[in-house]
């Protein structure tokens, strides 16, 4: 005789009632929001609108040094956090031993992981444009965000390695190899989607950062493109920013369509990490 299935509990199919309607406002709200911004900028995008250098101090023509300011900083955001921030993490999950001292780091990285943006521009704008004499660059823009990316990709690669079951390591350890082998041939290979996926939402975070860039090296209207890290550039963002409250007379549907432009650029990068997540 088969067993009678377990009726839910009362307080549990009201828990999962609250669940799923949180889940699918969310869902609801998050593609209302894209249909908005879509509805409002769609006009404005065109050919000219995103290849064009601008003129009019941004009232006329493009945004296409923008653009492509943004793609260099998130380039060199990349370059200088995900290294780092992935052996960071490889050395405080498969070789610092437990203790007192590993404990104080990973506190020290969820800490960081929480300051505010305007913080690290800050920081940047002592360290790297002053100090180090790098000016107001690509350079130090993206070695701002850079450091404010690494917790983010620290604490992602840290939990894609601890999702490796450990009989993977110990039945590599068995049959002779050392640690360096079992990273490199067992570990890293079964969580490398998982360690992609966090660098890009670390980098799409990146992306639509003001603060970081504003003090850093962010120019208002550049009408060339940047040449090198030592080079000013224009960003996405800081154009949004100063398109919507600083220039008067700007057409509102050139600041949506900005800001459609942005939208779809994180958006991409985020759909690339749930594909990632996914394999």
């Amino acid at each position: 005789m088969s067993p009678t299935p377990r009726a839910k509990a009362p307080v549990e199919t009201v828990v999962n009632g609250i669940i799923g309607f949180c889940f699918w406002g969310l869902v609801l709200v998050t593609l209302g929001l894209i249909a908005y911004f879509a509805w409002r900028g769609g006009g404005g995008i065109s050919w000219e609108f995103l290849s064009a250098m601008p003129r009019n101090r941004g009232i006329e023509g493009g945004i296409f040094p923008a653009i492509i300011g943004t793609v260099w900083i998130t380039i060199g955001t990349g370059l200088v956090a995900v290294p780092i921030g992935v052996l960071a993490a490889i050395y405080l999950t498969e070789y610092a031993r437990a203790g007192l001292a590993v404990r104080l780091v990973n506190l020290a990285i969820v800490n960081l992981a929480g300051v505010p943006s305007v913080v690290y521009g800050l920081f940047g704008l002592a360290m790297f444009v002053l100090f180090l004499g790098l000016g107001s660059s690509l350079g130090a823009a993206s070695l701002t965000l850079g450091l404010m990316t690494l917790p983010v990709v620290i604490t992602a690669t840290r939990e894609a390695l601890l999702a490796v079951p450990r009989e993977y390591r110990e039945a590599a350890f068995a049959l002779g190899a050392n640690r360096r082998q079992v990273v490199l041939t067992h570990v890293l290979p079964y969580c490398r989607s998982g360690i992609i996926a966090g660098a890009l939402l670390g980098l799409s975070r990146a992306m639509g950062e003001t603060a970081p860039i504003l003090v850093t090296g962010v120019a208002v209207v550049l009408p060339r493109l940047p040449t090198g890290f030592g080079s000013r550039f224009m960003a996405l963002p800081y154009h949004l920013y100063i398109a919507a409250t600083q220039i008067p007379g700007m057409p509102s549907e050139r600041i949506w369509a900005t800001a459609l432009t942005l939208l779809v650029m994180v958006l991409a990068i985020n759909f690339a990490a749930g594909l990632l997540r996914r394999n």
